[in-house]
């Protein structure tokens, strides 16, 4: 349980960072320090976690941007630890002026597990906020998991420099019954109009009887762009917004 719980995060997470258009390369790194708290027929634990990630944006041909993103992530739950590495693959034209579409692929490796996913994601520009939906499917072979996933965010640039983040994600494991809902909320904070931001975000998981509340602090350093150039030109990370939502899962 404990290594599909990982598989399913490191995969979903990388999974929802979207893929838009730019004139030139934008990304960010950064780390995140996050703690998990999961209670299950009566019984508790908690897992801490540290993370350092990674994307880049960049034009590819005509309308077309691709964007590629990788996640390493330590997990300890005080009596063993395991280490997560994911990447994905982002590639998007854009519909008018307004509407992005496009596709992406990823892999994910957890204690010598692998999982596989793809899907479609798209997203909606207004003036003062961002809308994305994703939908993927995730196989792992090993452990015989198949799981499909949707999801939606809404961002909202309350000034230049902050940004606020709710959204909501179901999932559901095929020939197991198995289905989960995540919801929470993030923030990002650009600090004196300089590269370096601050983030945090919280999320609840119910997935059948297994609860999970999540939280998550992290320091990012961007380049090429602001908090909605950076979003908009397809670098948006892990843990502001659908992706870290979707991550719990």
């Amino acid at each position: 349980m404990k290594s599909l719980l990982l598989l399913t995060s490191a995969v979903a997470a990388l999974a929802a960072a979207p893929a838009l258009a730019q004139d030139g390369p934008v990304g960010s790194v950064g780390v995140t320090y996050g703690n998990s708290e999961a209670e299950l027929g009566g019984l508790s634990g908690d897992t801490d976690a540290w993370a350092v990630d990674g994307v880049v944006a960049m034009p590819a041909f005509g309308d077309w941007t691709v964007t590629v993103a990788a996640n390493a992530s330590q997990f300890d739950d005080g009596a063993s630890d395991d280490t997560a590495v994911a990447g994905t693959a982002h590639l998007t034209t854009v519909l008018g002026s307004d509407l992005r579409v496009g596709g992406f692929v990823g892999a994910a490796d957890v204690a010598d597990e692998t999982a596989l996913t793809g899907g479609l994601e798209v997203q909606k520009y207004l003036s003062k906020a961002t809308l994305t939906g994703v939908v993927a499917y995730t196989t792992a072979d090993d452990i015989d998991l198949d799981v499909w996933s949707v999801g939606g965010d809404a961002a909202f640039y309350v000034t230049e420099a902050l940004r606020l983040n709710a959204g909501v994600s179901w999932m559901t494991i095929d020939d197991a019954d198995v289905d989960g809902l995540t919801y929470g909320v993030g923030a990002e904070y650009e600090i004196a109009r300089s590269p370096f931001s601050v983030t945090a975000g919280y999320s609840h998981s119910d997935i059948e009887d297994l609860d999970i509340d999540s939280w998550t602090v992290g320091l990012r350093y961007s380049f090429g762009g602001g908090l909605q150039a950076r979003d908009r030109a397809g670098a948006a990370l892990p843990g502001s917004g659908v992706a870290g939502l979707l991550g719990a899962l």
